[in-house]
């Protein structure tokens, strides 16, 4: 397995690498300390996890997720990062990381977290689950079996297209799905669906 980390202190990255080791039996980290190293990184090797900070040099943030996801729509990419508000988490989640993990996560909460997106999950933090409406929390009975397939399917970071390949049916009728689950689970748009789907114990369902 190979796992790019990116942190412009070379403490965290040490920690990170000590930390990823868990996660198979023989995993190469290559490290970078700013955005031009990441994109450098990306250029030259295949990676099966991307780990990174949100404050490294060049990355604007937000911004930076969104252009690394451009140039690498396949990577798992998940942020670890000490800016733990909620908006900061759901920007994220949005850009198209497939988690943010708090840097005061302790090691077993990472590793658990890594797991989870290198399965095709999306993971996210404790707090923000811990913030989404109670009355969310049992909105699920409200989902036909049909529209908790297409649920499933958005836990998982499929696009509309590959969703409806897997399930066998038209992306017009995907799209009816996602808007009733939507509807449901009182979501703004599908990452708050996803927050609010593991608030309310679907995503194992």
């Amino acid at each position: 397995m190979n796992v790019l980390i990116v942190d412009d202190h070379p403490m965290v990255r040490d920690a990170l690498a000590q930390t990823v080791q868990a996660l198979a039996d023989h995993v190469e980290v290559c490290q970078a300390a700013d955005y031009v190293g990441l994109m450098g990184a990306l250029t030259r090797t295949g990676f099966d996890l991307a780990l990174l900070d949100l404050q490294i040099p060049g990355m604007d943030g937000v911004a930076g997720v969104q252009r690394i996801r451009t140039a690498a729509p396949m990577l798992p990419l998940v942020v670890v990062s000490g800016q733990e508000d909620g908006d900061t988490i759901r920007a994220v989640l949005a850009a198209g990381a497939a988690g943010f993990v708090p840097k005061t996560s302790s090691a077993s909460v990472m590793v658990g977290a890594l797991r989870l997106v290198l399965a095709g999950g999306v993971f996210v933090p404790q707090q923000l689950l811990a913030a989404v409406p109670a009355a969310t929390r049992s909105a699920g009975s409200g989902l036909t079996p049909r529209q908790l397939d297409v649920l499933h399917g958005l836990l998982k970071g499929l696009p509309n297209k590959l969703i409806a390949r897997e399930l066998g049916l038209t992306e017009g009728t995907v799209k009816i799905h996602i808007a009733a689950i939507l509807r449901v689970l009182q979501a703004r748009n599908r990452t708050d669906a996803v927050l609010r789907a593991r608030a309310a114990g679907l995503a194992d369902g």
